[in-house]
C-alpha cells in the first residue's frame, strides 16, 4: 500500500509540473529599445550671393602719327602712355620719340600724337581742361599737375617742377619766365609757347 502511494504522489507531481511549464526566459526579460541617436542639427551652408562685378573702369585714347595701327583704343584707367603705343602695335621707324613721355598718364579722350622725324611735336591733347573750358591752351598759373603732363615733353618730374617753382616765386609774370624752372630749357619752352599761357 504504502508503495503504491509512493507512485501516486509522484506521478501528481509530475503531472502538476508539465502543465505549468516554466515560463520562457524571453518573456521575462524586457525589451530594451535600440536607443536612438538625437538628431544633430546640420547647419545650413550660408547662402551664396553671386559676386557683384564691378565694371573696371577705363579710358578711351586716340592714337595718331607714327605708329603701326592708327586709332582709337580703350585702357584701364592709370595706364600710360607707353601702353597705348603699345596697343596701336608700336612705333613705326620714321617716328620721333625723344619728345614722347612714355610713362606720362593717359587722360580719358586723350589724343597722341606721335611726330615723325623732323616734325615739329605735337601737343598731347585731352577733353577740355577744367583750367580752361574754352580751348586746349594751358594755363600754367593755374593748371594742375595732371593737366600739365598733358603738355608735349612735361612728365611728372617737370610738372611737379613748375608747380614747385609756382609755390616759391609765384605766378608766371610771362611764358618766357617758364625757362627759369628746373628741366625746362629753350626747346621745350619753344614747343610749348603755343599751348600755353599765364593769364
Amino acid at each position: 500500500m504504502f508503495i503504491c502511494a509512493l507512485l501516486i504522489l509522484f506521478i501528481l507531481f509530475n503531472t502538476s509540473f508539465s502543465h505549468n511549464p516554466d515560463p520562457p526566459i524571453s518573456g521575462m526579460i524586457e525589451t530594451i529599445p535600440n536607443p536612438t541617436l538625437n538628431e544633430i542639427p546640420t547647419e545650413e551652408p550660408p547662402e551664396t550671393t553671386e559676386e557683384i562685378t564691378k565694371e573696371n573702369e577705363s579710358i578711351v585714347v586716340d592714337v595718331k602719327g607714327q605708329v603701326q595701327t592708327p586709332g582709337v583704343y580703350t585702357l584701364p584707367l592709370g595706364s600710360r602712355i607707353l601702353d597705348a603705343l603699345q596697343l596701336a602695335g608700336g612705333l613705326l621707324p620714321t617716328a620721333e620719340e625723344k619728345e614722347l613721355n612714355f610713362a606720362a598718364k593717359l587722360v580719358d579722350e586723350m589724343v597722341i600724337y606721335v611726330p615723325s622725324i623732323g616734325e615739329a611735336p605735337t601737343t598731347f591733347t585731352s577733353s577740355p581742361s577744367p583750367v580752361d573750358s574754352k580751348s586746349t591752351i594751358v594755363n600754367i598759373n593755374t593748371a594742375d599737375e595732371m593737366t600739365l603732363m598733358t603738355l608735349s615733353g612735361i612728365g611728372p618730374s617737370k610738372a611737379k617742377a613748375i608747380i614747385t617753382y609756382r609755390d616759391e616765386h609765384g605766378l608766371f609774370q610771362s611764358v618766357e619766365e617758364l625757362k627759369d624752372v628746373t628741366g625746362i630749357g629753350d626747346q621745350t619752352l619753344e614747343n610749348l609757347k603755343d599751348f600755353i599761357s599765364v593769364k
